[in-house]
């Protein structure tokens, strides 16, 4: 009976429909709470929602803010056109179009559980693979964030994991359509989530030094770009400047670095909720707004180089904690039990990270470098713009990975323990 328990807990099925069923119970309880007039509307007051109802009103990929602004490159194109596509369906702005866009959230999650299994395997036997994927399928980022946010966070976070994956799997292929195939799904990624760009150079270099194939490391990053083109295209003819992904940089860096920021969300001067924001970004259109913002933002960099050390220290602080810059206070001052749990999971997911990358190298193990590589490097934008539990989750499952890593190293540890005594 024990040994048919534990052959159910390690089963990837198994696994995926309980991540699958508490998400959806998530989603179930969540509209059942609240008014459908609101959910039909609020989720997709965000830029991704404005630009899918742009496609969907015929106006193209434009109007990120509720109001008509033309052309576009505040985000790239997949998700949107995603939404759009609901939209096509289910109908701008309905009750029913937050059921499918929250579902298909819902199992962009649900799916990241079968590449963190086998990464997992990789790294650990089945052991580590069913820890990290039982821990992402508890996750409570992983159940709220499909629900709670029309962004592409999930998608992203199920690419990132594929890409990881797709990492370990391509390093011991001996056909070069393998690798060709890896770049069209990092085109895929960076069309999804430009965010993950800076990763990229660390994986592709990885793959090229494990394998001695400088060739076919260049031919993966040649079909990666080549994805790109025909967005830079059109960017290039419809805003009349060079943006290879997204345009929106030198707002994010304005936005965490100014007179009146905190190091923390400073939603009030986004043109999406600021009018006079919004009014100056119509003035100017995007290319020129976004340059404005971006020279104030270095300007005050440099005027404030103890107030800017500060204030990355905080947002680093927050991306790793899940989005707190005060940890313990958020901690001590919240009276929700959910939340301190929330926070207490985020917090030890981090710490089990820096476990299992130690453990990783004291094994000698090939995938030391890439997955310690990855948590290293993906959040370093952000502790110069903006930090949140949603720009954090693309990097979870590999710190839900790193933490799997490290739970089953202790166990085995404890247990040879034991054995000796």
């Amino acid at each position: 009976m024990a040994t048919r328990i534990r052959k159910l807990a390690a089963s990837l099925t198994v696994i995926a429909i309980a991540a699958f069923c508490l998400r959806a119970g998530y989603l179930w309880n969540y509209q059942a709470t609240r008014p459908h007039q609101a959910l039909a509307v609020i989720p997709f007051l965000f830029e991704p929602g404005n630009i899918a109802a742009s496609l969907e009103n015929g106006m193209g990929f434009s109007s990120p803010f509720r109001v008509e602004t033309g052309p576009t490159a505040w985000l790239t194109p997949v998700y949107p056109l995603l939404l759009a596509g609901i939209f096509h369906v289910t109908g701008v702005n309905t009750f029913a179009s937050f059921v499918a866009a929250a579902g298909l959230n819902v199992l962009f999650s649900t799916l990241t559980v079968a590449p963190i299994f086998f990464v997992g395997r990789r790294l650990g036997g089945i052991a580590v693979a069913a820890t990290a994927s039982w821990l992402w399928a508890v996750f409570p980022n992983a159940i709220k964030l499909p629900v709670e946010s029309m962004w592409d966070s999930s998608l992203a976070a199920l690419l990132a994991a594929c890409v990881v994956w797709a990492t370990f799997a391509v390093a011991d292929s001996r056909r070069v359509w393998d690798w060709y195939a890896y770049g069209l799904l990092w085109g895929l990624t960076l069309m999804t989530s430009p965010a993950l760009l800076p990763v990229m150079p660390f994986l592709l270099g990885w793959l090229a030094w494990r394998s001695k194939k400088l060739t076919w490391a260049a031919v993966a990053a040649g079909a990666a770009l080549l994805c790109c083109v025909p967005w830079t295209i059109r960017n290039y003819r419809q805003l009349h400047a060079f943006v290879p992904l997204r345009s929106v940089v030198g707002l994010t860096l304005w936005l965490g670095n100014h007179d009146q920021s905190r190091g923390e969300w400073p939603g009030r001067l986004h043109p999406i909720d600021n009018s006079v924001e919004r009014d100056r970004y119509i003035e100017l259109g995007e290319m020129a707004y976004m340059r404005e913002k971006k020279e104030e933002a270095l300007q005050f960099m440099a005027e404030h180089p103890w107030d800017e050390a500060r204030a990355c220290w905080y947002r680093a602080v927050a991306m790793w904690s899940g989005g707190a810059a005060h940890p313990m206070d958020a901690f001590v001052d919240t009276d929700s039990r959910t939340l301190r749990g929330i926070l207490l999971f985020n917090v030890l997911a981090s710490l089990g990270a820096l476990a299992g990358a130690v453990l990783l190298f004291r094994q000698h193990s090939a995938y030391a470098f890439p997955l310690t590589a990855f948590a290293a490097v993906f959040p370093a934008i952000y502790y110069l713009t903006l930090a949140s539990a949603r720009y954090r989750h693309p990097m979870d499952p590999v710190l839900l990975l790193l933490s799997a890593v490290a739970l089953v190293g202790c166990s085995r540890l404890v247990a040879r323990r034991g054995t000796r005594g």
